[in-house]
């Protein structure tokens, strides 16, 4: 099998092996350049909300979340991610990140972001992963799932408690002074590439 290998590698010319050599280093180098750019890596490490504020689209939302009861009890992926395995909350995050980033750089997302069905159904388990003592034993609300809650069967907690925690987001203007309250981070482009691009 080895030696197969061996003689189909010897077989390519040298000019086509250089140049898939070089496609192959452009690729990987734009792609890393792409992942540095959007600062990929503050999204895996750890759960620092400072992360979501990459998009200046999320600047209300960390904004509201500052001001409201959960600031300093739970952070953004306490909320938005599943917690049932590693795998499930990073692949979550993966896919749930690509496609944020897909609907930006296609100038797809919306004045106020609006949780997809996917997204409402981690976020409403979370909501009873927190608050199960106080449904279940001081409210007596019982758990009712989000599926239940879309069949009309009960409410979704946000049905009650829309405003928690990022308040009142009808659209980016409804928190003008966000962008001074938020800790935007600076951009990731080096200087010498700025010049290049002015």
């Amino acid at each position: 099998m080895m030696e197969k290998l061996k003689d189909y590698v010897h077989a390519i010319p040298f000019r086509l092996k250089v140049t898939l050599l070089v496609l192959a280093g452009v690729f990987v180098g734009l792609g890393a350049l792409f992942m540095y750019l959007l600062r990929a890596h503050t999204y895996f490490v750890g759960d620092n909300p400072g992360a979501c504020v990459n998009c200046h689209i999320m600047a209300p939302y960390y904004a509201t979340w500052s001001h409201s009861s959960h600031n300093g009890r739970a952070t953004c992926n306490d909320c938005h991610v599943p917690h049932q395995s590693l795998t499930l909350k990073y692949g979550f995050k993966a896919i749930d990140g690509l496609k944020h980033t897909a609907y930006f750089v296609t100038n797809a997302e919306h004045q106020a972001i609006k949780a997809e069905k996917l997204t409402g159904q981690v976020v409403m388990d979370n909501c009873i992963r927190c608050h199960t003592q106080l449904n279940q034993e001081f409210v007596k609300t019982g758990r009712i799932g989000y599926m239940q809650a879309k069949a009309g069967e009960g409410k979704a907690c946000w049905d009650c408690h829309r405003q928690v925690p990022h308040g009142k987001m009808n659209s980016l203007s409804s928190t003008p002074w966000a962008e001074t309250q938020v800790p935007i981070p600076s951009s990731p482009v080096p200087d010498w590439l700025e010049g290049l691009l002015k």
